[in-house]
């Protein structure tokens, strides 16, 4: 019978885990730059600093900018 331990030995099952990590962690990168647009904005950078130092648009770092309510 074929079990999960055999799945997870599959290279398509490895393939899979690892893509999903990978995008994981482009998630937790993006939303750190978006965390930190706050704090460089107090250090007195630019929107067009930020966004260029960040690789992002400047709508998204504008966006970002604006206060939570």
């Amino acid at each position: 019978m074929f079990e999960l331990n055999d799945l997870r030995q599959t290279r398509f099952f490895q393939d899979v885990f690892e893509e999903g990590k990978k995008q994981g962690k482009q998630e937790v990168f993006e939303e750190a730059k978006l965390e930190a647009i706050p704090q460089l904005l107090a250090f007195g950078l630019s929107i067009e600093q930020i966004a260029q130092g960040l690789g992002l648009d400047e709508q998204v770092v504008r966006q970002a900018a604006q206060p939570k309510s």
